[in-house]
């Protein structure tokens, strides 16, 4: 990948949209791998209730907050996208979890036939 320039660095729009883009796609690799830890906690369970841990969020969502207000981010869009992304990985976690377990029963009742 080429080289980012810095936003001090950008003159026109252009650089700052191609910073952006560049920056987007890094993200994405990011949230690839991120999906890939949700993925493994959904085999790992074993009850579609086991997807939301209330405590955890909460618990999470306030040190991310925090971590963003400390880097000079504004914390409230920061908190906005974390629960955006917790509540799609809790709704992917339920899903994916009730699916192996309906599988599971519909193959047990094949067996037991």
């Amino acid at each position: 990948m080429a080289k980012v320039k810095s936003p001090a660095e950008c003159v026109c729009k252009q650089d700052i949209r191609t910073a952006i883009d560049a920056l987007d796609e890094e993200l994405l690799e990011i949230f690839v791998r991120r999906q890939g830890y949700v993925r493994r906690m959904a085999q790992l369970k074993q009850h579609p209730d086991e997807a939301f841990d209330g405590e955890r969020i909460e618990t999470m969502v306030a040190s991310i907050k925090d971590r963003a207000e400390a880097l000079g981010l504004e914390g409230e869009q920061v908190e906005e996208v974390w629960r955006t992304l917790i509540a799609w990985n809790v709704a992917y976690e339920k899903r994916t979890i009730a699916e192996r377990l309906a599988a599971q029963g519909a193959d047990a009742a094949k067996v037991a036939d």
